[in-house]
């Protein structure tokens, strides 16, 4: 928390008086403080595949609280977020800095507004955006289903999807529902947190929900690879 303090304060001041925010420099922002907190934390990274120069449509599993900060030392992205995080002064404030679009699920009225600053974001601004599409941290084996709403949009204004896996070899690394700090200090309690890091191909298809089959396959396949040599530690039924 004092990091972010020292990163975002001095920036969010001297963005309003000497110079505009722009999404180049909030990437960089990001990006230099995710190498730094990455390092200090412990997190060690086994990344394969790569990032593509057009703008996409980025969706990965979700396993815990860390996991934008792992993805995001790659990836330059506008991060799709529950509008929670809103309600957290100083992680809101660097998230609206360094690009978040936010969405209160409950709301029919805002999903459809995010859908709109999407299809904006990717098709005219050409950035990136990243969507976690389980709607929620999955701390079971198999992927979890994707929610189709994203990828009917993809498939509507053909927009390419890259899928992201993302996975983590100690159990006390996936997110486990009893609040931030005691994961955070569950988590990051042992020396390192080993993950891997897969980008997949580029999907693309005018069916929507053939899209998100498609998607969630890959993922899902990829994701029972990456427990191959590691030693599994989740059950396909069984929660942590």
């Amino acid at each position: 928390m004092i990091s972010l303090v020292i990163f975002i304060a001095p920036y969010a001041l001297l963005s309003g008086i000497f110079f505009q925010n722009t999404p180049e420099r909030a990437y960089g922002l990001r990006r230099f403080y995710v190498n730094i907190a990455i390092f200090i934390l412990g997190i060690r990274i086994e990344k394969d595949g790569k990032l593509y120069n057009e703008s996409c449509l980025y969706v990965c599993n979700h396993r815990s609280f860390s996991d934008p900060l792992i993805l995001l030392k790659y990836l330059d992205a506008y991060v799709i977020a529950k509008a929670e995080v809103a309600d957290m002064p100083l992680i809101h404030t660097g998230a609206k800095l360094t690009g978040i679009i936010y969405v209160k699920r409950d709301s029919k009225d805002s999903r459809t507004a995010v859908r709109r600053t999407l299809i904006k974001t990717i098709k005219e601004d050409n950035f990136n955006v990243l969507v976690y599409p389980e709607g929620t941290t999955n701390p079971f084996k198999s992927v979890m289903e994707y929610r189709p709403g994203t990828f009917l949009e993809a498939a509507k204004h053909g927009i390419a999807v890259v899928p992201v896996v993302l996975e983590y070899k100690h159990e006390k690394d996936v997110w486990f529902n009893r609040g931030l700090f005691a994961q955070f200090f569950r988590q990051f309690g042992h020396p390192f947190t080993h993950t891997k890091l897969s980008v997949g191909p580029m999907f693309k298809n005018e069916d929507g929900i053939a899209l998100r089959d498609e998607v969630w396959q890959w993922s899902e396949n990829k994701n029972q690879e990456m427990h191959d040599g590691w030693g599994s530690y989740f059950s396909e039924h069984e929660k942590i």
